[in-house]
């Protein structure tokens, strides 16, 4: 069950990393919007740290997508 949970969250990293891309922005551009270093945010898109629901609705928000879209 661990490893499905790591995969799922390395699978909305993922969609977060291109989604932002899509978009335009940098991972400087969220970090500063999320008031973390763009260190911390890196690591967040790689899935080495864990995303809280609020981090996400906030990453959703700033690049005005649905948080569907991060999630599938």
């Amino acid at each position: 069950m661990k490893n499905q949970m790591e995969s799922g969250l390395q699978k909305i990293a993922c969609n977060i990393r291109e989604c932002r891309r899509e978009k335009g922005k940098t991972q400087s551009q969220v970090a500063e919007m999320l008031n973390v270093s763009q260190n911390s945010y890196s690591k967040l898109e790689l899935g080495k740290t864990k995303l809280t629901v609020i981090r996400l609705l906030a990453i959703a928000e700033f690049l005005n997508i649905n948080v569907s879209e991060l999630l599938i």
